[in-house]
This record gives C-alpha cells, sequence and structure tokens, in this order.
C-alpha cells in the first residue's frame, strides 16, 4: 500500500511487525537514502550492525537471487528483528519478491530502494496492491519540504535560525534532499562553535541556486511572464527535473494562491492572510504574491487548477511527450495571466 507521511512516522515512532517490506523509489536520491535510513533505525539503532542489518545490491540479486533468500530467511545471532536493504532495484525483483514472501518466513523487514523504478513499474504495482508492503514515492522536494526538513535538521542539531535567515536558505536549496541536507552540512561545518544562525552566514556560505529551480516556473506562468517560465521550465528539465514533479509545483503554488484569496473573501488582510501560509512565503517574492494574489479571480483559479489536474493525467495516460504537454499547458496559463494583466484586474 501506499504510505503517507502520518503512517511513516507512526511506523517510525513504533514498529509494526505485520509490515513485512518497504518500497522507496523516484528521482529524489536524497530523500530515499534518508527513507531507508530511518525505516533501518526504526528497527536497528545500529545501521552498521552486520548481524542485524545486510546491504545487497539489486544487480547481485537479480544474478543470484539465492542471497536474498538466505538474508531473508536467516536469524540474528545477537537477537531482535532484522533488516535487509536492496539498493538500485528493478523489476527483476518482482517475481522474486513474490516468490521469497509465499515461501519463506520470518520477521525481517526488506527495504528496496529505486531510483529506475515508476509508478507503472510491476515492482511498485505488487507493492502497492500488498498490505504488508509499504510504497513510498520520493519525487522532488516542494517548497514545505524543504522547509520543514531544514527546519527539522537545525533543531535536532542544537541551532538556531530566524525566519528571513531560513527562507532565504531555503530558495537557494536545490528540490533534491540529498543536495539540500548537504549544504546545510556546510552551513552548519561554517558555523563552528556558534549556534545562532544568522541571514550573514547563510549568504556567506549557500550559493544562490533559485534560478533553477521550479519556484521561477510557477511565479512566471502566474504572472503571465509565459516566454520566462518556459525558459526557466527547460532549464529544469536539463538538469534532470521531472516534468509532472514540475507541474505539481505549479499546480501547489495555485492552490497557494486559492487559499489566499479565500482568507481575504473571509475578512483577511492580504498580509495577514501570507502570514498564516505554512511555509510562508519568503520575503522577496511577497510582493509577487501579493499581485497575483489580485490578479486572478477565484474561478479563474479553479479553471487553472482543472487544466493542471488534467495536464498530469494526460502525462500519465497518453502517448505524448510528456514535456510537450507540460509546456503547452504552462503556455496557456501564461497567457491566461497575461490577459488578466491587460484587462487591469
Amino acid at each position: 500500500m501506499i504510505y503517507k507521511q502520518a503512517q511513516i512516522d507512526k511506523f517510525l515512532k513504533r514498529p509494526d511487525n505485520s509490515l513485512r517490506a518497504v518500497l522507496v523509489y523516484g528521482s529524489n536520491e536524497g530523500l530515499m537514502a534518508e527513507h531507508v535510513k530511518n525505516f533501518t533505525k526504526a528497527i536497528c539503532d545500529d545501521v552498521n550492525d552486520p548481524f542485524r542489518v545486510a546491504y545487497l545490491n539489486g544487480a547481485d540479486v537479480n544474478a543470484d537471487p539465492g542471497i536474498l533468500f538466505g538474508e531473508y530467511g536467516s536469524q540474528s545471532l545477537m537477537g531482535g528483528r532484522r533488516v535487509i536493504v536492496v539498493r538500485d532495484a528493478d523489476n527483476n525483483l518482482t517475481k522474486n519478491l513474490k516468490s521469497l514472501f509465499e515461501t519463506t518466513k520470518s520477521d525481517a523487514l526488506l527495504i528496496i530502494s529505486s531510483g529506475s523504478l515508476n509508478k507503472k513499474s510491476s515492482l511498485v504495482k505488487l507493492g502497492e496492491d500488498s498490505e504488508d508492503m509499504a510504497v513510498i514515492p520520493c519525487y522532488e522536494d516542494r517548497d514545505e519540504d524543504i522547509y520543514g526538513a531544514a527546519r527539522t535538521k537545525f533543531v535536532e542539531g542544537g541551532y538556531t535560525i530566524g525566519n528571513e535567515a531560513l527562507q532565504i536558505l531555503c530558495a537557494r536549496l536545490s528540490n533534491d534532499r540529498k543536495s539540500s541536507m548537504g549544504e546545510i552540512d556546510k552551513l552548519m561545518t561554517y558555523m563552528g562553535d556558534r549556534k545562532n544562525i544568522t541571514t550573514e552566514d547563510v549568504v556567506a556560505i549557500i550559493s544562490d541556486n533559485s534560478a533553477s529551480t521550479a519556484d521561477y516556473v510557477c511565479y512566471y506562468v502566474a504572472g503571465g511572464q509565459t516566454e520566462k517560465a518556459l525558459a526557466s521550465f527547460t532549464k529544469l528539465l536539463n538538469e534532470g527535473s521531472e516534468p509532472i514533479s514540475i507541474i505539481r509545483n505549479v499546480t501547489y503554488h495555485f492552490n497557494k494562491l486559492l487559499t489566499c484569496l479565500g482568507m481575504v473573501e473571509q475578512g483577511e488582510t492580504v498580509d495577514k492572510a501570507l502570514m498564516r501560509l505554512t511555509p510562508p512565503i519568503i520575503f522577496f517574492r511577497k510582493s509577487s504574491f501579493k499581485m497575483q494574489v489580485s490578479l486572478w479571480p477565484k474561478e479563474r483559479l479553479f479553471s487553472v487548477l482543472e487544466l493542471l489536474y488534467k495536464c498530469e493525467r494526460d502525462c500519465k495516460s497518453t502517448n505524448m511527450p510528456v514535456e510537450e504537454i507540460v509546456s503547452y499547458t504552462l503556455m496557456q496559463i501564461g497567457s491566461a495571466a497575461a490577459k488578466l494583466n491587460r484587462r487591469g484586474y
């Protein structure tokens, strides 16, 4: 079954022995690695314990499935539940996994990670149809994911950081968890013995990569700057971003606009409505966001969201290149925003 964040958190706090396997897959290698580590630690504090944790490679398992069967059926010499991690798995594991669960009894937790699988892969479908197997898609981090992960890491490390400094930091991080956490580690190293991170510290050590994030696509397209939106979209594709991840970021942006507009209609000022958004709009984006809230009527926002949902469905169900589907959708939205600008909404 597909695991949501609440189910993940519940398992990490109190591991359930009925869960036999966890499959993490997608383009966000850093997030996958984080899930693998967290699920492993939930069973065994020492992820390098040779008696309770075994690491296998998908290619080796494909060549000799007996390696997996042997590890899965083994008991820990020191007691406690074991963990078997299979990295870089592919669809060749599907048949062996079915056989493993049918023929081998074990309380071990099998953790599978793969950057090559997608939603249509047979291994993913097997996991989604199994009650005792968790499936966790790992795509590019959204703004709120980056914000939450950064804040958690600072709290765990005993650091304090002001809201403005945190916003600037998050705007400069990429959508890949591994890269983002690496940048934060670099910032912590730079801090030395100091524990209060300032804006100056962030600017001094973290490069401004924000021009390559999906954030720019969102603001350009919602503001009617279609050519710039398409240029940013192409840049993201060239850097390896998934078109569906980009369109989901745009969807999230328009949902935030709709949420903010709803609060304004309930009597809030735009400024107060912005303050209630989580994560908050970064300070240098506030003027653009406020302009877009006033630009888009509610019925037009609903229409755009319907168009975006259709775009994602088409990406998954048609034979057209997904880049073309997303590009055309961005052109439609950008054109609509430009017309609203000209009409003085």
